[in-house]
């Protein structure tokens, strides 16, 4: 199965079949994107496709054949809303964290400038420990930089 991992080919020898968060975990090895209900409800498991976002716990990795799939470690660490999530403080625990910060870079790909609705509307991951209040406030300091 050949794609591009955030920015590099790879050439990964699986089955059709197997939901991209494994390989990306698994075969890739790359950790920072989470496992969290396997249905595609929770969303801590979000990649960009495309530089959009989806649930990879229910993507067959046959999907990406071809196609770009960016995860928490092509973000660099150093993106503007990687920082604002630091100085606002944003994770508790931290697990949702990698696919909240995904959903939100795509957001901000779409809506440079987002209001209150759009990162309700944008933002469906969820968070155990409740800190979208500051998940909010870290996306609206991210688009004034």
């Amino acid at each position: 199965m050949q794609f591009k991992l955030n920015g590099k080919s790879v050439d990964l020898d699986l089955e059709p079949d197997m939901p991209l968060l494994w390989a990306i975990r698994d075969q890739a090895g790359l950790t920072g994107t989470k496992f969290g209900c396997g249905v595609a409800q929770c969303g801590a498991c979000t990649v960009l496709l495309d530089g959009e976002p989806v649930r990879s716990c229910s993507i067959p990795v046959a999907v990406v054949s071809g196609r770009k799939v960016t995860t928490i470690e092509g973000l660099g660490g150093k993106s503007a809303l990687q920082k604002a999530w630091i100085e606002k403080q944003v994770p508790q625990c931290g697990y949702c964290q990698s696919g909240m910060l995904m959903a939100a870079t795509a957001l901000l790909a779409r809506k440079p400038h987002p209001t209150d609705a759009d990162i309700d509307s944008a933002i469906t991951n969820l968070c155990r420990c409740g800190t979208y209040p500051r998940i909010k406030t870290a996306i609206k300091a991210a688009a004034k930089l």
